[in-house]
This record gives structure tokens, sequence and C-alpha cells, in this order.
């Protein structure tokens, strides 16, 4: 469960039919925002839609940084690291 400064935030779980999704898949994204959006067959859950970081907290995966660079909101970080001063001496062959 999401939590917000250590405290738990609320989770809404939609139900779509297989129906439904198909004739509005955006709704569906929109829904698994704000927690699973439970897909049913003939009645019954059949799928989960999860948002990529509810899937990644669900199974324990750690961003790497290929993927954090990745993401759109990745243009907001600001990230000035400190520039290194590397010293080159020649090899000595002798």
């Amino acid at each position: 469960m999401p939590t917000i400064a250590g405290v738990c935030a609320a989770v809404t779980i939609t139900t779509l039919s297989s129906r439904e999704l198909n004739q509005d898949v955006t709704k569906a994204k929109k829904a698994a925002q704000a927690g699973p959006v439970f897909i049913t067959d003939r009645g019954k859950p059949a799928h989960v839609l999860l948002t990529i970081e509810d899937y990644r907290r669900l199974v324990g995966q750690k961003r790497n940084i290929a993927d954090a660079l990745a993401m759109p909101e990745a243009a907001d970080i600001e990230f000035d690291p400190p520039r290194m001063n590397i010293t080159l001496k020649p090899a000595d062959f002798d």
C-alpha cells in the first residue's frame, strides 16, 4: 500500500470488464494511477493493471539508472554532480 510520510494512503480499486477496457483504455490507465484495476472476463477477475511503479514495488525490483533516465519526468530532476579532477601520469615501462 502506498505511503505518504509513513502514513498509509488510500488506494482505489477499480473493476472493469474486458469490454470496458477495450472501449476505453485511457480510462483504465488513469484509474491505475489511483490503484489496481481489476479486469474481468465473464464477471470473474482475470487480470490486474498496475502502474510500473506499483508493479516494481510489488515485486521488490529496484529502478536502474537507464529506466530512471528514460522516464518523462527525468527532465525535471536537478542533477549537478561535482566535477572530477583526474590527474594522469605517464606510464613507466622500465
